[in-house]
């Protein structure tokens, strides 16, 4: 299990993670429902325990909270992924959620990049502002130093257009950290 934590004057933020997630059940709290319910969607999907605790400036809005959970995750994911002698490195999945459909492809590259192709039919789901999906995948992609492709094909309604981005997003890092006998998966010998 690796942890890290990030303290700034709007959030204070501790996530741990494993990949060997079967020994209990994630701990989710950020005091953003909604958000809590799509990374207990992440870990499920992901096969990854986390154990997320956030208090940050929700009075202010979700923004900071968000953002700063992703840089962190980022982070970890960019630890897990390096520390393996050997990984798949891509994944790809294409989740429908009811009407919705979404397709994630995602690449554990060391090179960040995010084209993210999702317009939600709605903007708030409850009290979150759907635009917070794009700054947690951008500071995710950015901080794990992946290159990310996230596109709802498909919408309806904007819950489950977001949940169907969150699992299609989960699956195909599942994909991607699962082992391979190939050694470092790049022809070049190393990922940086």
């Amino acid at each position: 299990m690796i942890k890290k934590e990030r303290a700034t004057q709007e959030t204070q933020i501790s996530i741990s993670i494993d990949d060997k997630k079967s020994f209990k059940e994630s701990q989710i709290s950020t005091n953003v429902g909604f958000f809590d319910h799509m990374l207990t969607l992440l870990s499920f999907h992901s096969e990854l325990y986390l154990d997320v605790k956030a208090d940050g400036d929700n009075a202010v809005d979700d923004h900071h909270t968000v953002e700063d959970v992703g840089i962190i995750l980022g982070q970890l994911i960019r630890e897990l992924y390096t520390e393996k002698q050997s990984y798949q490195r891509y994944g790809t999945t294409y989740i429908p959620m009811d009407e919705s459909l979404a397709r994630v492809v995602l690449d554990l590259s060391g090179r960040p990049h995010l084209n993210f192709q999702a317009e939600f039919s709605k903007e708030k789901v409850g009290n979150f502002d759907t635009e917070l999906v794009m700054e947690f995948f951008n500071a995710l992609s950015m901080n794990s130093r992946m290159t990310l492709h996230v596109d709802l094909l498909k919408g309806g309604n904007t819950h489950h257009e977001i949940e169907a981005v969150f699992k299609a997003f989960s699956r195909s890092l599942k994909a991607a950290l699962a082992p391979s006998e190939s050694g470092i998966p790049s022809s070049k010998g190393v990922i940086e």
